[in-house]
């Protein structure tokens, strides 16, 4: 293809490029030899008069002419594909496809179980395979990397239009003690609650977490006791103690140990936590992606 003296085709390069981050497998994406792929981002630095990806521990890193750009290439070749191409239907109770979700502990614990049940309905054919993840950059990585359809999480610290989100289900905090601790009749304002010595879950293995962040805005500190990166384990660990933790609610309300425990509302002001559906730009369309972000949308409103 060519306009207006451009090659149509380095769009499809660059958009390649912009996906995966990497002259090899963006290569092997749009169907060419390393060496062209290679030989047309030379040409598109030329045309553009930017070096457009410059190379790093991480792979190529876009420069902001790339970001610039990223978007309007990436639709303008969707709107080139509606046209030319006719997509084949997808048949979920036919289809024997297996599907990677990136997940960390809680959403499999929110989620995995209504998901299962309703691939199981659905497309029994169907099956999942969970990566587990801690760092919410880590997500973005597996996706452009093409090792994980979707993920869900907390949304990553930084995006740009590659990714796609969709919030699909929120929870907020509550602070646990053990039923014999004097809080759970009494309450706890938050002189008592700095009196206390606390239980934080971190999967990322910080010491500082959304709790402390509230505290630090009120010129306060806690004392912290035990750090832990398996959130699920806290409400055993404070039923069996006279320790207290701020959790989010359904770890407490689904524990075994809820009937040790008694939940107090957290007494500094703290956000919701919403996590998100994150998939890549380029799985968008696609038939059998789009019905099952559908599903994990469908699952997650009855949670």
């Amino acid at each position: 293809m060519d306009f207006n003296g451009i090659d149509l085709n380095l769009l499809a390069a660059f958009n390649a490029l912009m996906t995966e981050r990497n002259v090899t497998r963006a290569a092997t994406q749009v169907g060419v030899s390393q060496p062209a792929m290679s030989a047309a981002l030379a040409r598109l630095r030329k045309v553009v008069g930017d070096p457009l990806f410059l190379r790093s521990a991480e792979g190529l890193l876009p420069t902001p002419r790339a970001r610039e750009l990223a978007e309007p290439i990436a639709q303008a070749l969707r709107q080139i594909e509606a046209v030319l191409v006719t997509r084949p239907g997808f048949d979920a109770a036919s289809s024997r496809l297996a599907f990677t979700l990136g997940m960390s502990d809680y959403p499999a614990f929110v989620l995995l179980p209504g998901l299962l049940r309703a691939l199981d309905q659905q497309a029994p054919g169907v099956t999942v395979n969970v990566h587990a993840f801690n760092d919410r950059d880590h997500a973005v990585d597996l996706l452009d990397a093409g090792v994980i359809d979707a993920a869900i999480g907390v949304l990553p610290t930084h995006l740009d239009g590659r990714i796609l989100t969709r919030p699909i289900f929120s929870d907020s905090f509550v602070t646990i003690v053990a039923r014999d601790h004097p809080a759970a009749d009494h309450g706890m304002d938050l002189a008592t609650y700095l009196q206390q010595r606390h239980v934080l879950a971190s999967p990322e293995g910080e010491r500082h977490g959304l709790v402390d962040q509230a505290l630090a805005q009120l010129g306060q500190q806690r004392t912290l006791a035990l750090t832990l990166p398996h959130m699920f384990a806290v409400p055993a660990v404070v039923a069996a103690s006279h320790m207290v933790a701020t959790v989010m609610k359904r770890v407490a309300l689904h524990s075994a140990a809820r009937p040790r425990l008694a939940m107090l509302p957290p007494p500094v002001a703290l956000p919701k936590i919403t996590s998100h559906l994150l998939w890549h730009r380029r799985a968008n369309e696609h038939p059998a992606q789009r019905w099952f972000r559908g599903v994990i949308k469908a699952v997650a409103l009855g949670v």
